[in-house]
């Protein structure tokens, strides 16, 4: 207890040695003089261009910085799964499995300010890559969206848009946060902006520890009796990101900007011992470098041409940290890199009064090398995007999109899109139908390989006999919409062909022979532990059908409701049977209190925030997770110290009601619920600005 004091005490003075930034017509509202919550943002995703949330004929959700902020949150799955029920997070030693709307990673879009991340592992997202102390707001799209992003947005989108202040101002800033189990996140950014140029850089440190809720495991082959494991629940790591941004303006019509980051990332779990099972010889050491260029011409306020080119590069492989037949301590074994580069075109017109129109081309190339099955492959794919926005008498919206896709392996696909929008009053009625494309990834085409997660050996084989998948998408939503209250309600179907899924199959004596001689590197003791592998195929369709109410009202000054309901009825078809999703969930809530006031120079902000769902459902042999709920509860306390200086400590509790999940580990048992359980938080943000 005393040497987490200390790591308190050093993290808030180091934060309080360094220098932030302050925008003067930012600084009343981080105050919380005249506070309230916007609920009728800009927002570009659904659409393609920049409009205001109640006038877009597509369905937003919109999680802001002050959002953020308030709820002392750190990491993008946190910020998500706080606040929008629909997604779902499985954190583990290859990333984060994410879900929305019942699908899983492979189906949702990631973009950073609209350009595509890359770099999975095993189809988890290493969601480190994502700098959150430069998040402006997270945009979520549900449902099909390939008319305007193309593949792999059949689930939704999530766009999380970055930002640069853009007054004469040089700045650096210092968040701090610590918490329980070695929880230790340190955000550190230096801005300057004068004449048209801007300059944004930012370091994040950002550290957890492994950990346990019970120390026992089943002895394999009997539901009794058990036996001690060092095997994490919680997968601890390091991980350090660098990114600089460079803004160019030299007019009001022309933009410019150009920037990288780099990302580093090594897993930090128990060493294998002989005296107790479920440690490992190495650690999962990540690496990714992006960098981007691209720019703009406004030739009118409505009519403007943008160009961006991406280049992003992951890897990953395992570091050695303790000595085998074959390996020493420190040697790093490639596993798997993947490359993609994007160029981007895209015109904004207003052709037509009330109209906005879209013209755009995509080029992407995706490359995978691995050295499990000695794999090297690439695949472009080359696309031309249009949509056509038009408002028809005083308030009815349509659009109409289509986008044509050439892909190197799996051809020519037109994937449409149509929606309308009726808007009497406060209320928004909408109507969404889209079609969705997913060409196999190159993973699931030609990479199988083999991992030893918790103690436990595991295999994944590709399938080069992959169909892409489609899908179609219908929705429909009303909505209530005022400066005070925003509530909705959206039904929907999603309907996916040729869904490409794992299929676990029971090892037997001939099969084990034919596994341990396609990987030698699988030890006798680990063989013996091998229960299943899976090998991807295409069922004859997926099916998901749901219902999402969200409901948000500022109910007077400076105090803030919110609550969130998501019904997903997932499931895949092989054959005659029906089964569900893998890791779907039927009901879904979260819930939101928000309150603000300020006295002199002094704010108050606290925030209660909970999320309560039902079972998780695993597929084949594995049991359910059961269904949890936890309370999060969190206060920011902002002290205006003089003109250039801003000081905001926070204090919180995480998981007020310690619920944990503590069952035995098992070869069958999965997990819905990884948090440890209580654990106080605390936090310092120090702004200072020239």
């Amino acid at each position: 207890m005393h040497s987490r004091f200390l790591m308190l005490g050093a993290a808030l003075l180091g934060g309080g040695a360094a220098f932030g930034q302050i925008h003067q017509m930012e600084r009343p509202d981080s105050l919380g003089i005249a506070k309230t919550y916007e609920l009728n943002p800009v927002v570009v995703t659904g659409s393609g261009h920049h409009q205001r949330l109640k006038a877009t004929a597509t369905p937003v959700r919109v999680l802001s910085s002050q959002d953020i902020r308030e709820q002392g949150i750190t990491t993008l799955d946190a910020a998500l799964t706080h606040t929008m029920p629909q997604l779902s997070m499985a954190p583990n030693s290859m990333g984060t499995f994410l879900r929305m709307n019942g699908l899983g990673n492979k189906y949702i879009l990631i973009l950073v300010n609209g350009q595509k991340l890359t770099g999975d592992i095993s189809n988890n997202v290493d969601l480190n890559r994502i700098n959150m102390s430069r998040v402006k707001r997270i945009e979520v799209l549900d449902g099909a969206a390939s008319s305007l992003y193309g593949s792999d947005a059949i689930a939704g989108v999530i766009n999380i848009i970055t930002d640069q202040p853009t007054q004469n101002l040089v700045s650096v800033t210092s968040d701090t946060r610590i918490s329980g189990k070695g929880q230790l996140t340190e955000a550190v950014t230096l801005d300057i902006f004068t004449h048209g140029f801007g300059s944004y850089t930012s370091f994040t440190h950002d550290r957890a520890d492994s950990y346990q809720n019970n120390g026992s495991e089943y002895v394999k082959g009997s539901d009794t009796e058990t036996q001690p494991t060092i095997a994490p629940l919680f997968t601890g790591y390091r991980s350090n990101l660098v990114a600089q941004k460079f803004t160019f303006s030299p007019n009001e019509h022309l933009a410019f900007n150009t920037g990288f980051d780099y990302s580093y990332k090594l897993t930090d779990r128990p060493d294998t011992r002989e005296d107790i099972t479920g440690g490992t010889d190495y650690e999962m050491q990540y690496k990714g470098f992006r960098w981007n260029v691209g720019g703009i011409y406004k030739f009118t306020a409505k009519n403007s041409l943008q160009a961006n080119f991406t280049a992003d590069r992951f890897r990953y492989g395992k570091e050695y940290d303790v000595e085998t037949s074959s390996y020493q301590v420190g040697d790093f074994v490639l596993s798997k890199k993947q490359h993609a580069y994007e160029a981007d075109v895209k015109t904004i017109l207003g052709l037509a009064k009330g109209g906005t129109t879209i013209f755009g081309t995509n080029w992407r190339r995706d490359e995978l090398e691995a050295t499990s099955g000695n794999i090297d492959k690439g695949a472009y794919t080359f696309a031309l995007y249009g949509q056509h926005e038009q408002k028809f008498l005083q308030n009815v919206m349509a659009t109409l999109g289509i986008r044509y896709t050439h892909h190197e392996t799996f051809g020519n696909h037109f994937t449409p899109k149509a929606t309308l929008m009726y808007s009497p009053g406060a209320f928004n009625f909408r109507a969404t139908y889209s079609a969705g494309f997913r060409a196999p990834g190159l993973d699931e085409l030609y990479y199988h390989y083999y991992a030893v997660n918790r103690g436990k050996p595991q295999i994944n084989f590709c399938n080069r006999y992959l169909k892409p998948e489609k899908s179609h998408y219908f929705a429909l939503n009303a909505e209530y919409h005022t400066d005070k209250l925003v509530a909705s309600v959206t039904g929907y179907i999603n309907r996916i062909n040729d869904m490409v899924v794992k299929q676990n199959i029971d090892v037997d004596a001939t099969s084990l022979a034919m596994l341990q001689k396609e990987f030698p590197e699988m030890t006798a003791d680990e063989a013996a532990k091998l229960e299943r592998y899976s090998l991807y195929q295409n069922s004859d369709k997926g099916d998901v059908k749901g219902v999402q109410v969200n409901v948000s009202a500022n109910l007077f000054r400076g105090f803030n409701l919110s609550a969130n309901w998501a019904y997903t009825y997932a499931r895949t078809k092989s054959g005659t049977e029906w089964s569900a999703l893998e890791r779907s969930i039927r009901n879904t809530a979260t819930f939101a209190a928000n309150y603000h006031h300020a006295w002199g120079r002094y704010a108050l902000h606290v925030n209660l925030n909970g999320r309560f769902q039902s079972k998780t459902y695993y597929t084949g042999s594995y049991e359910d997770a059961p269904g949890f709920g936890i309370w999060n509860l969190n206060t920011t306390h902002t002290f205006d110290c003089v003109k250039w200086a801003l000081l905001e400590p926070s204090i919180g509790i995480d998981n007020l009601f310690d619920k944990t999940d503590h069952r035995i580990d098992s070869s069958a048992r999965k997990y819905a619920l990884f948090h440890p359980g209580r654990m106080l938080t605390v936090g310092l943000k120090v702004k200072f600005n020239k």
